[in-house]
């Protein structure tokens, strides 16, 4: 395959990088965009792998995160979605870097916090765009060998040939422009001495490893620019979390804005068998998380997901994955209050997924619950928790048995049911109902009504009439519930 070398860069009139775009990196900001953003990078940026890349001197936050660059092979201007994968040449690795000391000078521009000399490596070879399938690309990076970032492209936010047509509608994409497409969880900080690694692959194509070493920066910056200032908050940013960045936990609120105390409240108090009938006029019908069983049956959660993902165990992959702070210790360790950890195991009741003291610490972290359809360790101490799971069977294995925990926050599939990252969870002893949160103020006044409605039909079929043309309620009926609801009100 051609490598990337310095006379394609130098014919590179545009670098536009994507804002957020894999559902993993979403959730770990806390924010999932409607619409795709963009910066743009100087093209001295670029540079080829095996190159050195400057911390600048009074520097303490170089981040580095690895993404999928585009190239573009043909000129794009106003070009549909169907047409817009034809102007991409090829693929290959590049890492978005950038310091977050200089974050508070842009305004949003990134230019001087991303755009400094060498902060756009690219390489080392290009895969042919016509031989891949976009949706089905690899992207992983590693820190001094380390693996910290390893995605997929199957579920973007917005999906390669979006982008290039989002942009052509405005300027025009030359040929040898190249967009960088996001970066998923896992991106970090390097220091003087590092090396960073990140490969795109597809199948049996691969870039291969781009590889970027750090150095320290020598020379100051002058007194009449913006000098390097950071806080707490851009480590946070920098490292990905609070606990990566070493910094004391924080408590987080108990909801997000879209599960507001009001709605939360709303939520419990009315049936799962109504929220599932509410969905279900909706067209919303694989939306229950089934064949479970709870240690609380009578308890009642409502909470946001977090996800987390199991994959078959393989030894090799398990002595990488399965140690140390792993994929589920991470989850546990920062599951939030009101949160709910929803697990992906398969279906595999062959091995626990969690036992009692990761049950224990997701409880003291304040976790509304647990939901896993693999199995449960130590059953009788976590059926003993305040906080309720939900869970398959209880087994005795360990994790190695059957599963690597592989990834977190990410789009999951748990008991026949799909769940992303921000989904609120509705659970109880009748059952486990995932609900998209765009739909749940309205959901939730409509199944207010609908239990209004059933309460008049109950005491109509307690006074001994007969459910023909009650249930449901024909014209006249429903003359009669208005006035009885009437009467309610003037109570």
């Amino acid at each position: 395959m051609e490598q990337v070398n310095e006379d394609m860069l130098a014919s590179a009139r545009k670098v536009v990088a994507v804002h957020i775009n894999y559902p993993s990196r979403a959730a770990q900001r806390g924010r999932t965009p409607a619409q795709p953003s963009y910066f743009l990078k100087p093209s001295s940026s670029l540079a080829v792998s095996g190159s050195v890349v400057e911390r600048p001197a009074g520097c303490e936050l170089l981040g580095y995160e690895g993404e999928i660059a585009l190239v573009i092979g043909k000129a794009a201007r106003r070009v549909g979605i169907e047409d817009a994968w034809s102007h991409i040449a090829a693929v290959t690795a590049s890492n978005d870097l950038g310091v977050y000391d200089l974050r508070y000078a842009d305004k949003g521009s990134n230019l001087r916090s991303k755009g400094g000399d060498g902060f756009t490596p690219v390489g080392p070879a290009l895969i042919p765009a016509d031989a891949v399938d976009p949706a089905n690309l690899r992207i992983r990076t590693w820190h001094n060998g380390n693996l910290v970032q390893d995605d997929t492209t199957a579920d973007l936010l917005f999906p390669f040939a979006r982008l290039v047509a989002d942009l052509s509608q405005l300027l025009t994409l030359e040929e040898g422009d190249i967009i960088l497409t996001g970066t998923p969880a896992g991106a970090s900080v390097a220091k003087p001495g590092d090396v960073l690694e990140v490969e795109v692959s597809a199948g049996d194509l691969t870039t291969g490893r781009l590889t970027t070493t750090v150095e320290e920066g020598t020379t100051p910056f002058a007194d009449f620019g913006a000098r390097p200032k950071v806080d707490d908050l851009q480590r946070e940013e920098a490292y990905g979390s609070r606990e990566a960045a070493g910094l004391p936990a924080q408590a987080s609120a108990a909801v997000a804005p879209f599960l507001s105390p009001e709605l939360k409240a709303k939520l419990e108090s009315v049936a799962t068998a109504t929220l599932s009938s509410q969905m279900r006029k909706r067209g919303l019908n694989n939306v229950s998380i089934d064949g479970l069983q709870a240690t609380r049956p009578d308890r009642r959660v409502v909470g946001l997901a977090r996800t987390l993902r199991y994959v078959p165990n393989r030894e090799d992959l398990f002595k990488t994955h399965g140690g140390g702070f792993n994929a589920q210790k991470r989850a546990i360790d920062s599951v939030n209050e009101g949160e709910i950890l929803v697990m992906e195991a398969r279906g595999e009741k062959g091995t626990g997924t969690v036992g009692d003291i990761l049950a224990l610490r997701a409880q003291v972290r304040g976790a509304a619950g647990i939901i896993t359809d693999g199995g449960v360790r130590d059953y009788t101490a976590v059926a003993g928790l305040e906080m309720p799971t939900y869970f398959a069977n209880p087994h005795p294995a360990v994790l190695g048995r059957r599963h690597i925990p592989w990834d977190t926050d990410i789009t999951i599939a748990c008991g026949g049911a799909t769940v992303q990252p921000g989904d609120i969870i509705v659970a109880d002893a009748d059952g486990i109902l995932v609900i998209p949160p765009a739909i749940a103020e309205e959901l939730v006044e409509d199944c207010i009504q609908q239990e209004k409605e059933e309460t008049f039909i109950f005491e109509m079929v307690r006074e001994g009439n007969s459910v023909d043309g009650l249930y449901p309620m024909n014209a006249e009926w429903q003359a009669k519930y208005k006035e009885w609801e009437a009467g309610k009100e003037n109570d």
